[in-house]
């Protein structure tokens, strides 16, 4: 009985033996076959040539950079009036239109002067009297006929009789408007047989000079680095490149509630001027210009670490590889950025593509990448 039961546990023991030996035997196998495979794989990988990323490259650039506060500014024409009416009357004729273009001196309105007109002649037969009677007074006077008291009297009362004349006059011209410099009119509403009353507005005229002024606001620290002749920049319209102008007054207060000042430029030499009342973009210069390093905007990589730009620097074996480098980045340029530090000029970085390279990557250049050189 105790025989029976040794020749079974002998006999299941060699069967564990026999299943664990199989077990190890295809685990060795299976891990042999493995091996094999990562081996030929990485024969093959090694075979074949590496994956080089297409990227433009561009070198950084060293210019000069004046750093600047933007600030929203206000076109003005260098001479600008609304027409008014300085005495009440009925409009006689009109000769201005909305939109022209009047020379100094042109007669823009005609009140009714009728009234004036046959005052004045009466005023200037008085006048033409008083002249006659001064004249037989200082011919009496010769003849011992009349005192000097008489001569004096008829003079002043020809001098009183003339500047009544003068006074009529004066009013007959304020019943007609002029223009007081060439000018483009506004809006004109105007028409015979209105009434006016004294001040009523009837346009504007807006100078043709071949400049106008901006005025803007600065803060009062960037205002004590500004002086009339200093050259500023201002960009007229969306889209359109900056143009030069010259600040031509600094008002000589600060604002009490914005502690700002207000300074005055003045634009010319370009064509078309903007509009009076237009808005412009001003950049003002709040530091002496200085040397930096600039690169194009696309080469400029941005994440939670700071900035950075892929150099492009060649190999031993004289290949391009893609070498990521921090750097501090500062304003942005039009299609250019300014990097304040860890970039030197003429060194070759990564700019359109930049996005797929990695640290190390091998890099190749579209055929004529001029800047590539």
């Amino acid at each position: 009985m105790a025989s029976s039961r040794l020749r079974l546990v002998l006999r299941r023991t060699f069967a564990s033996a026999v299943l664990l030996a199989v077990l190890a035997g295809a685990g060795l196998g299976l891990t042999l076959l493995k091996q094999g495979q990562r081996e030929a794989a990485a024969a093959a990988a090694a075979a074949m040539p590496e994956w080089a990323v297409a990227v433009e490259a561009a070198p950084a650039t060293a210019r000069t950079h004046t750093r600047t506060s933007t600030a929203i500014g206000t076109v003005r024409a260098m001479r600008s009036i609304t027409l008014r009416n300085e005495l009440p009357g009925t409009v006689h004729a009109v000769h201005l239109s909305t939109g022209k273009i009047v020379e100094a001196g042109e007669l823009l309105v005609e009140l009714d002067v009728a009234v004036e007109q046959a005052q004045l002649a009466a005023l200037a037969a008085e006048a033409r009297l008083a002249e006659t009677m001064l004249g037989r007074m200082e011919r009496a006077l010769e003849s011992q006929g009349a005192s000097a008291a008489d001569v004096d009297r008829a003079r002043a009362e020809r001098d009183m009789a003339v500047a009544n004349v003068h006074r009529l006059e004066a009013i007959v011209a304020q019943k007609r408007l002029r223009a007081p410099f060439r000018a483009r009119t506004g809006f004109v509403d105007l028409h015979p047989g209105q009434y006016l009353e004294p001040g009523t507005s009837i346009t504007t005229l807006q100078g043709t000079d071949d400049a106008v002024h901006v005025d803007f606001a600065v803060t009062q620290d960037v205002a004590t680095r500004l002086a009339p002749g200093t050259g500023i920049e201002l960009v007229t319209a969306p889209g359109k490149a900056p143009v030069a102008a010259t600040i031509a007054a600094i008002d000589a207060r600060v604002d009490a509630t914005t502690r700002n000042t207000w300074i005055r430029a003045e634009l010319r030499g370009i064509e078309p001027l903007p509009q009076p009342g237009a808005s412009v973009r001003v950049a003002v210069p709040v530091a002496p210009p200085r040397e930096v390093t600039v690169v194009p905007v696309s080469a400029l990589r941005r994440g939670p670490a700071g900035s950075s730009v892929f150099v492009l620097q060649r190999d031993p074996a004289g290949n391009l590889r893609a070498h990521e480098r921090r750097v501090v980045s500062g304003a942005v340029l039009g299609d250019e950025v300014v990097v304040e530090s860890g970039l030197d000029a003429g060194e070759l970085v990564a700019a359109a593509g930049s996005f797929k390279l990695r640290e190390g990557a091998l890099v190749t250049l579209p055929h004529g990448n001029a800047k590539a050189n």
